[in-house]
């Protein structure tokens, strides 16, 4: 399991959504986790900060998930003399809880700062599929998955193919034709990732995106809700075994 998993257990409840001290406590403790024991106290503008993610319903693990990809990006331009401070990871925590979002459907917390109802502009379409063939790719040379998913990495490299050979950009029949070919490959995926979870991995998951999805439960439909639960537990799957999402909009 992860780091986040390791911190705050399968089933950490609600507690830390619901209690702002808790949660800033809770991300001191993982701060100072993947700043190698340093601890950086989340007070003052810190504070203020790690609360306004609590406030907007952003959920501890996909906050951890920003915090992750924040100082993996410091880690690729060198050795760093200071441990991270949470300030400069405002940003990609804010664009993680917003990838979450529209991938599970659920909305803003009401007076979420910065979360406006349009989705920011993605990657172009060749840019998905690079991305998504080089974590395949890795996926598949560490051995975190099958030889099931050769077809699918060897589909997406047809796709890029395609896409580059545009000069103009795929329009009209031939980009929803290429749109449609990449959600099938996605259900492909969906099931071949969910085939390799073990039931108390699973079971785990399952807890984990509950506690998630509990701020917003509230404000969602019956079927809105286990439609979301369901997205936010596909989507745990693939962190967990680091595929990408094919599926492009």
């Amino acid at each position: 399991m992860s780091g986040t998993a390791t911190l705050f257990g399968a089933n950490p409840g609600v507690a830390a959504a619901d209690d702002p001290l808790d949660y800033c406590r809770r991300i001191e403790a993982y701060l100072c986790q993947k700043n190698g024991g340093h601890l950086v106290r989340v007070v003052g503008p810190s504070f203020e900060v790690v609360s306004a993610w609590q406030r907007d319903g952003i959920p501890l693990k996909v906050a951890c998930e920003g915090v992750d990809r924040a100082i993996e990006r410091a880690h690729r331009k060198g050795p760093r003399r200071r441990p991270m401070r949470i300030e400069f990871c405002d940003a990609d925590v804010r664009d993680v809880f917003d990838q979450w979002r529209r991938a599970t459907g659920v909305v803003a917390a009401s007076g979420g700062a910065g979360l406006s109802a349009d989705a920011r502009r993605g990657p172009s379409l060749p840019e998905h599929l690079e991305r998504a063939l080089l974590r395949l790719s890795s996926a598949f040379a560490t051995g975190r998955v099958g030889d099931a998913i050769a077809p699918i990495i060897d589909g997406v490299s047809s796709a890029l193919d395609e896409a580059r050979a545009a000069s103009g950009g795929l329009r009209g029949d031939k980009r929803q034709a290429l749109l449609t070919h990449l959600g099938t490959l996605d259900d492909r995926l969906t099931a071949i990732a969910g085939a390799l979870i073990p039931a108390d991995t699973r079971l785990a998951f399952e807890c984990e995106v509950d506690e998630e999805l509990h701020h917003f439960r509230a404000d969602m439909p019956a079927e809105r809700f286990e439609r979301a639960r369901g997205t936010a537990l596909d989507r745990k799957v693939r962190v967990h075994l680091g595929l990408p999402v094919l599926r492009f909009t």
